[in-house]
């Protein structure tokens, strides 16, 4: 070994090597379990890859290591989500071609994740712009169709200015365009492709509780689904013959305290209803409504505004005439666009009825027989007063009386409604997949047959989005005519491209078989591979990418396709690394921190371990370059540690009891804290393992200590653990390793820190032989002054044990 650790000699020289010898093809080894890593697709952009990327890249980087070292086969792709709004939008703004720009970005993406460390099968490189992978994002396209589940419909949908296209509602961030947050979106009415996704929202719903994923990512997915249960009723309207206000309520036990009706203003009732003398206000209003975004529209903080439509609707449980108004904070995408108003028993009711005079009925009262409150609404389920036929039920019994009446009656009936909308899939750009569809005079809609996808796109010189709402597509006239592949007649072609999220959310089934040219994926290597076992990427993608991919999968199995429903079993997320100053990372902002600067001036080594140790995996954290220093000292301190051993002729000595033991217990650690990615705290333990070790004179050393302490750390440093591996007088790679096993008895511990807790709170710890009996805990935490001070003379009520860990006394 060299005296000195010079990254830059060992780093370009062990990745040629690697390279040379595919050293990372993926193993399919029929005698070995298989497992799958896989990071969300990532857009290559032209800033390439920030040390914050790493933060996601270099952990599962050394799962996929650790887990191969460890006797499975690995599948660890990558690949490009390359079609889409950030592409054309970047290529935009370079003044270059999509199609020019975007093989070039990966390149360059592929470039810093290789001088990285990071162990791709690039054998397995997938680019979702290409019209090998396209054409079958055509197909699964046409499936959904073919299921009945895409369509054409005319709606009214966000618009981005900066973009030139629609955008689906997942896609608006806070009234803004998610790839331009500092411009507020506006709606648009067009005819538009939907995938209806709502006729999986049960099945999305039950099988989150299948899954380990993030607990607030799947509060965010149910709470995006929006199930509820409630019933749909309807209203007849006064002077309108057969017009009706149709509307859903999680409360149809309240419907005789309804006084007044509210309607989206885009409601389509409201122009045929609305009086000669409510016109102009009503017009002005819904003109006003338009313009803003439903998060503005919804916004708790904003005060409650509407106008009277001059229509009465007719109660038919109470039998009154109630006022229909309009207001903004009712939306036409959610449920029917109409409510029925309860001020007696819902506060935003309450605060409207108070503000324009309306009348305020009080239709439930408390269990404990008080009246209910005369200054709020009294929201709580209670018992039906001024109710008719159901007075005197609980509110649950009413509930079912009301549904039960409703259908007899033929008014309404028990239903569940969602918050979610179908996805809207179609945009108005250039650059994404084109839609397989063709329109015909005499046959209407007609798909593109199999054998004559993909339909390419065409290579357009001018591609700028033309803000009209039609893609630029429509000015390609040999694009747009061809013939009807039904009738053979004259037909255009559809011009609106897909969604991006269309193309992400197959592609995890495409990496099993990415060279498969009958089909998009070979079904005996999906069957294999398939589910991903470990899936990681940002939180952000929770109500768009994740969603999207578990709903096609579902169609998939629908379609017996696959033999599983849920793509992404385990999902873990990792923390956003922001700048040194706080703020996120920004090539315009000037803070951007890359990888390649790093690695220039301390090795990819040292990057990799401060990537690691700066923080928990899932915690946000500051870049500190501070750091990397650091991990720089720890390599050079583990290099002179082996260079000293092998100097001294690498013996096979005879380490003492107590070493074997604090390696063992650290083989032990260190593996499982590897398998829960709590890498931070497993280099801790390798540090403070290196600490012992260090101490030692070689004689007190054998090869299994020091070749398991290199082989712990290969997965996190893998460029000089294959220097040192080599010096040691191995001829193949330290990564085609086995990972060290501990021998349980040695890893046993003798002794046991054991915390004591009062009601939650920390009042002592015990120091005990491993395995003590929870009578022998109990009765020395009952002696000790802490505890005895705390309780204060009060009888413990409960004792909770965790063996060897924790005593909690309940008092």
């Amino acid at each position: 070994m060299e005296e000195r650790y010079d990254p830059k000699k060992i780093e370009p020289r062990w990745q040629a090597e690697w390279d040379r010898t595919e050293l990372y093809k993926t193993g399919e080894d029929p005698g070995r379990p298989k497992f799958y890593v896989l990071e969300m697709f990532p857009y290559p952009s032209g800033a390439g890859l920030s040390v914050g990327h790493l933060h996601n890249y270099v952990p599962c980087d050394v799962i996929g290591r650790y887990k191969r070292m460890a006797g499975f086969n690995v599948l660890h792709p990558m690949g490009w989500d390359a079609f889409g709004l950030p592409a054309e939008n970047e290529a935009i703004l370079r003044q270059a071609h999509p199609s020019e720009m975007v093989p070039r970005y990966a390149a360059n993406f592929r470039r810093q994740l290789t001088i990285s460390g990071c162990a791709y099968d690039w054998s397995r490189e997938i680019n979702s712009s290409l019209p090998e992978y396209y054409k079958w994002t055509q197909w699964f396209f046409l499936l959904l169709y073919r299921r009945g589940l895409a369509y054409r419909a005319m709606g009214s949908q966000w618009w981005c200015d900066k973009c030139g296209t629609i955008l689906a509602n997942e896609q608006v961030i806070n009234g803004c365009c998610w790839r331009h947050t500092d411009n507020p979106v506006s709606k648009k009415d067009l005819e538009q492709w939907y995938l209806k996704i709502t006729a999986y929202a049960d099945r999305l719903l039950e099988d989150l509780d299948q899954i380990d994923w993030p607990e607030p990512i799947k509060l965010m997915q149910r709470n995006w689904i929006g199930r509820s249960e409630g019933a749909e009723l309807a209203f007849p309207v006064k002077g309108h013959q057969r017009k009706e206000v149709r509307f859903f309520t999680t409360r149809p036990d309240t419907v005789f305290g309804v006084s007044f009706m509210v309607l989206a203003p885009e409601h389509p009732l409201v122009a045929e209803i609305t009086s000669p003398q409510q016109r102009a206000a009503v017009e002005a209003y819904v003109s006003e409504a338009r313009r803003q975004t439903e998060i503005d529209r919804l916004s708790t903080a904003k005060e409650k505004t509407g106008v009277f439509t001059g229509a009465y609707a007719h109660n038919v449980f109470s039998k009154n005439d109630i006022p229909i108004w309009i207001a903004d904070y009712v939306l036409l995408g959610y449920g029917t666009g109409a409510i029925m108003a309860a001020p007696g028993q819902d506060q935003r009711d309450f605060e409207f009825a108070t503000k324009y005079g309306l009348e305020i009925p009080r239709v439930t009262a408390p269990l404990d027989g008080t009246p209910p409150p005369s200054d709020r609404a009294f929201t709580d389920q209670g018992v039906a007063i001024n109710s008719g036929f159901i007075n005197g039920n609980q509110t649950a019994d009413a509930r079912q009386a009301i549904c039960q009446y409703a259908e007899r009656h033929g008014i309404g009936k028990a239903t569940i409604s969602y918050r979610m909308r179908d996805w809207l899939i179609s945009r108005q750009r250039y650059w994404g997949c084109p839609i397989p569809i063709v329109y015909c005079k005499n046959d209407g809609i007609v798909p593109v047959p199999d054998d004559q996808l993909p339909v390419r796109l065409p290579q357009m010189k001018e591609y700028l989005p033309a803000g009209t709402g039609r893609s630029p597509l429509a000015n390609v006239p040999e694009f747009v005519n061809t013939t009807c592949p039904k009738c053979g007649g004259p037909a255009e072609r559809e011009t609106d491209t897909l969604d991006g999220f269309a193309c992400s959310s197959w592609y995890f089934l495409r990496f099993a078989s990415p060279h498969e040219k009958r089909f998009a994926f070979d079904r005996k290597a999906v069957d294999y591979w398939l589910p991903v076992d470990l899936y990681v990427g940002g939180a952000e993608h929770a109500v768009m990418h994740l969603l999207y991919a578990r709903m096609w999968t579902k169609v998939m199995f629908d379609s017996e396709l696959i033999n599983f429903q849920e793509p992404f079993p385990v999902l873990r997320n990792q923390g956003v690394v922001w700048a040194p100053d706080g703020q996120r990372m920004s090539k315009s902002k000037g803070n951007v921190v890359t990888p390649d600067a790093m690695i220039d001036k301390y090795g990819a080594d040292a990057l990799r371990l401060w990537e690691l140790f700066m923080s928990p995996f899932d915690e946000p954290t500051n870049w500190n370059e501070g750091g990397v220093a650091d991990t720089q000292k720890f390599i050079t301190r583990a290099w002179n540690f082996v260079r000293r051993y092998v100097e001294a002729g690498a013996p096979d000595g005879k380490p003492s009891t107590e070493t074997l033991k604090r390696v063992h217990q650290a083989i032990a650690k260190i593996t499982d804290l590897v398998e829960r990615f709590r890498f931070n705290t497993a280099l801790a333990e390798l540090m403070a393992l290196l600490n012992v070790l260090q101490r030692l004179a070689p004689a007190e050393l054998n090869r299994f200590i020091v070749e398991s302490y290199v082989t712990m750390l290969a997965p996190m440093a893998p460029y000089v653990t294959e220097e040192i591996w080599r010096a040691l007088g191995h001829n193949e790679s330290i990564h085609l390793s086995s990972w060290p096993k501990h021998d349980p008895e040695l890893a046993r511990e003798d002794t046991v820190t054991v915390v004591v807790q009062i009601n939650g709170k920390v009042r002592d710890r015990l120091t005990l032989a491993a395995g003590t009996d929870e009578d022998a805990v109990r009765e020395l935490a009952l002696k000790s002054e802490a505890v005895q001070r705390n309780l204060a003379g009060k009888p413990p009520r409960k004792f909770i044990y965790v063996k060897d860990k924790m005593l909690s006394i309940v008092v």
